[in-house]
């Protein structure tokens, strides 16, 4: 079987999604939590101003190449598996767009010397639902490397 540019987009772009992700989770928020208030609230709004560019790229290409694949490979083998992969990106951004961007819009607002009373119950939510997020990603990932 030979794997041809849009499978390898597929995977390469769902593969980069899922880095991300696993590098939010398991690389910055241990450190970010680590902060002072003020440093923290700055820090992640600035990484909600970089990453909401960079991962909504990211989660096009993914989804896009994904689900052409999916298409146009529907007599192979590894159809379920591109679907079930495709199916976890559309959870990945159901989730996004209804759970933490809310959230980050809000964080976007806060002011950093006085943020508002609860501001650590929205960022363990944030939390909370990103590590979903990163699940489906990696999960998106394996799929679509499998599904080769």
């Amino acid at each position: 079987m030979s794997v041809d540019a849009l499978e390898s987009a597929s995977v390469f772009f769902s593969g980069l999604l899922a880095g991300e992700e696993f590098v939010i989770r398991f690389g910055v928020r241990g450190p970010l939590a680590g902060l002072d208030q003020q440093a923290h609230i700055e820090m992640r709004q600035g990484l909600i101003r970089t990453l909401r560019v960079l991962v909504p790229i990211l989660f096009a290409a993914a989804l896009f190449s994904g689900t052409a694949s999916t298409i146009l490979h529907w007599d192979t083998a590894g159809r379920l598996l591109r679907l079930a992969g495709v199916t976890l990106l559309l959870a990945f951004i159901v989730l996004t767009l209804l759970g933490t961007v809310p959230i980050n819009q809000a964080i976007g607002r806060w002011d950093a010397n006085n943020p508002p009373q609860g501001w650590r119950d929205s960022i363990r939510r944030w939390e909370a639902l990103d590590t979903v997020r990163t699940t489906l990603a990696i999960g998106a990932f394996v799929l679509a490397l499998v599904g080769l």
